[in-house]
């Protein structure tokens, strides 16, 4: 019997076999629970094709974290498929361009606006969202990347990931008297497609390779799907409000 035998797990964020969130999904399976999807748009044909790579079928649903009617269908779209949930995980992330890439003191707050609420916010409308489904012992867990200092061209999506960081705890705190968790994965940089995105992105892999006590595969995201996997298990029943670093132990070295 896996460690997810018998739950039920909502997994966003899913667009190739890259992703940290297609790792996740494919793990729980493993592991014996049930996995819906969700996608959104023009995305949604390529979350519905990535997810014939998993070893079952998994069901997409419809979901733009910053479209309220969407938010407000979740919870019906899920029942479709199953009664309840036992782990949500969040793996939203995203900033325009002007956000990125060392225009930090230029960018709008237009744009800034946009990169808190799709890499923030949106951790606690999906909260709400599933909040109905979830029982005693669920768990939220969200993909972060370390928000302690300011990194090179990150700008405005670093921002993005402490106020993540902030939100997690609040909902720690909030949920945590109805048996809920809420925890996140700082993880390491992975070659993904969001990864290709970020302007400057090598200059993360030069940290990466150089000062990882353990070492530091990119185009590995297994060990942070695997503590995603954990963390929603039954063997962290006390655990919230936490970030669990899995990044070869760079967060813990000086410069």
């Amino acid at each position: 019997m896996g460690i997810l035998q018998g739950k039920s797990i909502l997994v966003t964020g899913v667009l190739t076999d890259q992703s940290i969130a297609f790792h996740v999904a494919r793990l729980a399976q493993e592991q014996g629970a049930q996995v819906i999807l969700t996608s959104f748009g023009r995305a949604s044909s390529l979350t519905r094709r990535t997810a014939t790579r998993l070893p079952q079928p998994a069901e997409v649903i419809e979901l733009d974290v910053t479209n309220a009617e969407d938010l407000a269908g979740l919870a019906a779209a899920v029942r479709v498929h199953a009664p309840r949930l036992n782990g949500v995980v969040h793996s939203i992330g995203f900033a325009p361009e002007a956000a990125l890439g060392g225009n930090f003191l230029n960018t709008t707050w237009a744009d800034v606006s946009t990169a808190i609420e799709v890499s923030a916010f949106s951790l606690k409308s999906l909260a709400m969202a599933t909040l109905p489904l979830l029982d005693e012992g669920s768990c939220i867990v969200g993909l972060d990347f370390d928000a302690t200092v300011a990194w090179p061209v990150y700008d405005w999506m670093g921002v993005a990931k402490a106020a993540l960081e902030s939100t997690a705890r609040y909902l720690a705190r909030d949920l945590g008297p109805q048996g809920i968790r809420v925890n996140l994965v700082a993880a390491g940089p992975i070659r993904t497609m969001a990864a290709k995105n970020i302007p400057g992105f090598e200059e993360f892999e030069v940290v990466w390779t150089e000062r990882a006590p353990l070492g530091w595969d990119l185009n590995n995201p297994e060990p942070a799907a695997q503590a995603c996997v954990a963390l929603m298990s039954d063997w962290f029943p006390s655990t919230t409000g936490e970030i669990v670093h899995v990044d070869g132990g760079v967060h813990s070295q000086g410069a």
